[in-house]
C-alpha cells in the first residue's frame, strides 16, 4: 500500500512523517530527493548547468539555490525549464526507492510529497493522508517558526492550495490543530484502518 503524505506549509507534516518513520514505516521524502538529484555528478545537475550556465554555481561547484531561485521566480518559462529537468529525475528516484522497499518486504510505504495536490501526483499513491490545521493556526505557527513578517507568511501560504480545499480529495485527514498527543492518537486510528482496508 502506497500512502501519499501531504499537508501545507507549517501544518506539521514533518512531525507526522517523523512519527511514522519512528514506527517502522519507510519514508520516501520528495523534498530530500529533489535536493539530492541536483548534487554534482547527478544527471539533473549536468542538465541544469547546461541550461542555466555556470553563474548559478558556488565556488565549490554546488548549485546556488538562492541565485537559481531568483532567476526562475521572475520567469515562468525558465521555471518550467527547470521543472522539466528536476521533476522527472525526482519521480525516477522515488520509484527506485519504492522498488527497493518493496523488495525488502515492506507492505506499506509512505510517499512524503508536500506538493502532492499542486503537482497532481495522485497516480503515484493508493491513498492520500492530509495533515490539516485551521487557517489561523497555520499562520501563527509559520510566524513563530520562521520569524517572518505577516505579509510574507500570508504570501507563502497563498502560494499553495488552501488546506480546506485539499480535504475533499484526501482519504485520511489528521487534524494537527491541537496537541501532539491528539495528533498521534489520530495517526494510530488511521493505521488501524490501513490494516483493515483491502488493496
Amino acid at each position: 500500500m502506497l500512502i501519499g503524505l501531504t499537508g501545507g506549509i507549517a501544518s506539521g507534516k514533518s512531525t507526522v512523517s517523523n512519527w511514522l518513520s519512528e514506527h517502522g514505516y519507510p519514508i520516501i521524502d520528495a523534498d530530500k530527493i529533489a535536493r539530492d538529484v541536483v548534487e554534482p555528478g547527478r544527471g539533473a545537475y549536468e542538465e541544469i548547468v547546461g541550461q542555466f550556465g555556470r553563474d548559478i554555481l558556488f565556488e565549490d561547484g554546488t548549485i546556488n539555490r538562492k541565485k537559481l531561485g531568483s532567476i526562475i521566480f521572475k520567469d515562468e518559462k525558465k521555471r518550467s525549464e527547470l521543472n522539466q529537468i528536476v521533476h522527472p529525475a525526482v519521480r525516477r528516484e522515488m520509484l527506485a526507492q519504492k522498488d527497493r522497499y518493496e523488495a525488502e518486504g515492506h507492505e506499506t510505504i509512505i510517499f512524503d510529497i508536500p506538493l502532492l495536490f499542486e503537482s497532481n501526483l495522485f497516480h503515484l499513491v493508493d491513498r492520500v493522508m492530509l495533515v490539516y490545521v485551521d487557517k489561523q493556526t497555520q499562520l501563527n505557527r509559520l510566524l513563530e517558526r520562521d520569524q517572518a513578517g505577516s505579509e510574507d507568511a500570508k504570501a507563502r501560504i497563498a502560494s499553495q492550495l488552501p488546506l480546506e480545499d485539499k480535504k475533499s480529495r484526501a482519504d485520511y485527514i489528521v487534524d494537527n490543530s491541537g496537541s501532539l498527543e491528539e495528533t498521534f492518537q489520530q495517526l494510530q486510528n488511521v493505521i488501524q484502518h490501513w490494516s483493515k482496508e483491502p488493496f
